[in-house]
C-alpha cells in the first residue's frame, strides 16, 4: 500500500534519523502532465545552525536560505555552480533550518521522459546517479523551490519496501571540504552496492 509522507514525517527534529528512513522510500514529480518517480538510494543530511556544511550554518538567512528556515516538508531547491538545480527536503519546525539532499534515485516510473529531459539516449546508471541528474530527470528546477511535499506536484511515498538495515551504509557528505571537521560527519546514506549511487567521498 503506497502511502504519501506527511509533514508529521519530516517535522521531526532528527535529521539524521529522517535521511535514514528516505533510503528506500519514493520520491515522485508530477509536473505539466508527465508523472515520473524514484526511488532514493542516497542523500545527505544537514544539521543546520551548527552544521559548517549547511547553507544555515550559524543562523545564515539570505533570499536564497529562507526556505531552509520554512515548517519541514518543503522543497528546498538552489542553483549550484550555476548549473545544477538541486533538491532539498527541509525537516524540522520553522526556524529550525536542517535539510536533506537527495543525492541519487533508482528509477521507477516514466524513464522514457527522464531520457527526454536529459538528453541521454538509454537508461544507464547516469541516468539518476547524483543531485543534478536527479533534478534533471524529474523535471525539477529553483522554480520548485518552496513546493510542499503534501501536495500533488512532488512528494515522497512510502510503498512498504525496505532494504535490509545492514545495506544502508553511512559515509562523510561529498563536496564539503570548506566545512573543516563538519566534513567528516557521518551525514550521508546510501544503499551499498546500488549502482546509482553517485561518487565516494575523498
Amino acid at each position: 500500500m503506497k502511502k504519501k509522507l506527511g509533514n508529521d514525517f519530516y517535522r521531526r527534529d532528527d535529521v539524521l534519523l529522517i535521511a535514514r528512513e528516505l533510503i528506500g522510500k519514493i520520491l515522485v514529480s508530477h509536473l505539466d502532465g508527465i508523472l515520473t518517480s524514484g526511488r532514493i538510494v542516497e542523500c545527505e543530511a544537514y544539521a543546520g545552525l551548527k552544521d559548517k556544511a549547511a547553507h544555515s550554518f550559524g543562523g545564515r538567512r539570505t533570499s536564497r536560505t529562507e526556505t531552509m528556515y520554512s515548517p519541514g516538508g518543503v522543497a528546498y531547491v538552489y542553483l549550484c555552480y550555476g548549473i545544477h538545480h538541486l533538491f532539498n527536503i527541509v525537516t524540522n519546525v520553522k526556524d529550525v533550518p536542517q535539510g536533506i539532499l537527495i543525492r541519487s534515485l533508482e528509477p521507477v516510473k516514466g524513464i522514457t521522459d527522464m531520457l527526454l529531459r536529459t538528453g541521454k539516449e538509454k537508461a544507464d546508471n547516469s541516468l539518476t546517479r547524483g543531485p543534478g541528474n536527479v533534478t534533471r530527470a524529474m523535471g525539477i528546477s529553483t522554480s520548485h523551490n518552496s513546493t510542499p511535499l503534501t501536495g500533488t506536484r512532488i512528494y515522497v511515498v512510502d510503498d512498504g519496501f525496505r532494504y535490509p538495515p545492514a545495506s544502508i551504509q553511512s559515509s562523510p557528505r561529498i563536496g564539503v571540504d570548506y566545512a573543516g571537521a563538519d566534513a567528516l560527519l557521518p551525514y550521508r546514506f546510501f544503499v551499498k552496492g546500488n549502482g546509482f549511487v553517485s561518487g565516494r567521498p575523498k
